[in-house]
């Protein structure tokens, strides 16, 4: 009865050590191993440590602006850093940003997915090569000459369709259009699609490339269309790609400069509809004024590419919580 006893309460002998695991401890002591774990950890602490002095320098030199800064930084209607006293603000800037961004997402993120589904799932291998090269030859275009093309051919040829706005959505007082040359933030919404364009559509063709073939097999065998199947099976996969796509081209559409400085006629003023002409951007600003900037005055500029850095740090923090609540559609777990 004894040895029983202490048979049924002895602890169950260890699971045998499998050949992954025995793989798995020698690779943690390969002088290969050590050397790359330190170099991908250094690289990742040199990389916070590069954020973190970008961060330090642009909150010391915006808090040495600020002090002198006679009117609020986030309420003022006005840019003039270079008087005695200063007096300037960003609630002009953060408006174009914001909104200018907003249009070129709305316009480019559709037009990028359907471009990347016909890609990935409908265009034949002969058709979708050349159509993927031009893709990524556009996202290799300099900013520059999309400007000058939106400033030389966009932009002038922008009448009719405003007008035709203006017509039919004019009585909601965004889309009125009162004549004049449109360099207006609509204008600037549409050639930043144009240039984000390229960096949704690639990274999304790749996401829906890796979508599980057996999934959309098995759709396919139950009966349901192309189009269900993308549905069902392709787009929910993809949603976090989508999502991080399209925060790669929002972050280009915010910090654009050379483009949007060459469409966009400036000034400080905030108009109710997005066709009238002017407004401006951070990025835009800090590039015109530069130049002629006083001491002063760069470090006024300099408080405004802080607010554009935190601006883009609460957009890519937004992204990685909405993909991290999607974590059922990721790649890892299909």
């Amino acid at each position: 009865m004894d040895i029983a006893t202490q048979t049924e309460t002895a602890p169950p002998p260890p699971p045998p050590v499998t050949t992954e695991q025995k793989r798995a401890s020698r690779g943690a002591t390969r002088p290969g191993d050590r050397i790359f774990l330190g170099l991908s950890r250094g690289s990742g602490i040199v990389l916070l440590v590069i954020m973190a002095a970008i961060a330090a320098f642009l909150t010391y030199r915006s808090a040495i602006a600020l002090s002198d800064n006679t009117g609020n930084f986030l309420t003022t209607f006005e840019w003039d850093a270079n008087a005695i006293p200063p007096k300037f603000g960003i609630a002009v800037l953060a408006f174009g940003t914001v909104v200018s961004s907003i249009i070129a997402l709305v316009i480019a993120v559709p037009v990028a997915v359907g471009i990347a589904l016909f890609i990935s799932h409908y265009a034949p291998r002969k058709l979708a090569g050349p159509i993927a090269y031009v893709i990524d030859l556009l996202a290799a275009v300099p900013s520059i000459v999309y400007g000058l093309w939106g400033a030389l051919v966009v932009a002038p040829n922008l009448t009719g369709l405003y007008s035709w706005l203006d017509s039919v959505l004019g009585w909601t007082g965004i889309f009125s259009y009162e004549g004049g040359a449109p360099r207006s933030l609509m204008t600037v919404g549409i050639l930043l699609a144009i240039m984000i364009l390229p960096i949704i559509t690639n990274v999304s063709r790749e996401v829906f490339l890796q979508a599980p073939k057996m999934h959309e097999e098995a759709a396919l065998a139950l009966g349901a269309t192309r189009w269900e199947v993308i549905r069902m099976s392709v787009i929910p996969f993809g949603r976090s790609g989508i999502i991080s796509a399209s925060m790669l081209g929002l972050g280009r559409a915010l910090g654009e400069t050379i483009a949007v400085a060459t469409v966009l006629s400036p000034n400080f003023l905030i108009g109710t509809s997005l066709l009238d002409p002017g407004g401006g951007t951070f990025a835009q600003n800090i590039a015109s004024k530069f130049n002629e900037a006083t001491v002063y005055g760069r470090d006024a500029l300099i408080a405004s590419g802080l607010v554009l850095f935190l601006i883009t740090l609460l957009v890519n923090g937004a992204a990685r919580m909405i993909i991290a609540r999607r974590k059922e559609y990721s790649g890892a777990n299909a």
